[in-house]
């Protein structure tokens, strides 16, 4: 077997390991899934560089031929990968931390809503009218589009046809004939 064959194996027993590990609930084997997963995309970079070469900076100094030349993207890839890498671990860190200080456990346990909403999902589907009662308003005509109705603070106000009687132009007008009767101005 080939170098590149034994890497390549070495990276799918890695990815493997990795994806097995954060499949579980403790975070701290979350965190050692996602750095296997890590290391493992820094084989498969390797691998996919090719045969290592002279470094591009040095090539056209010294009269390299581009054959002989590693392709630096991978190389800038994986040091992209070891940093996102790093940074997540130093998140998963400070989860595990900030779990272990609340519950002397790093295990993440269901929620109590996603029990309750699991068990409804495995009893069958949930009617949509039961659904339909959180969201909907309680309006007498049922045409309105926002849920501000009828409160003193509400940002919207909706108009009907019977309330344009009631609304009063304020704005400043040049022409006086522009005025509505009921104010002095003309109408025609």
């Amino acid at each position: 077997m080939t170098v590149s064959g034994v890497l390549i194996v070495i990276m799918a027993i890695l990815y493997a390991a990795g994806i097995y590990a954060m499949l579980e609930r403790s975070l701290t084997r979350v965190l050692i899934g996602f750095l296997l997963l890590g290391n493992a995309t820094n084989l498969f970079l390797l691998v996919v560089m090719g045969r290592p070469g002279v470094a591009a900076f040095f090539g056209s100094a010294n009269g390299v031929d581009a054959e002989d030349m590693s392709d630096p993207l991978p190389q800038a890839l994986t040091l992209t990968a070891i940093v996102i890498t790093f940074a997540v671990s130093a998140f998963l860190l400070a989860l595990i931390y900030r779990s272990w200080q609340l519950g002397q456990a790093d295990t993440v346990h269901d929620d109590e809503e996603d029990v309750a909403l699991r068990d409804l999902r495995d009893r069958g589907a949930v009617e949509e009218d039961e659904m339909d009662d959180e969201t909907s308003i309680e309006d007498e005509d049922d045409d309105a589009t926002t849920d501000f109705i009828g409160t003193d603070t509400a940002p919207i106000t909706v108009l009907h046809h019977r309330d344009l009687d009631e609304i009063r132009d304020d704005a400043p007008s040049d022409h006086p004939q522009s005025r509505h009767p009921r104010d002095g101005g003309d109408a025609s």
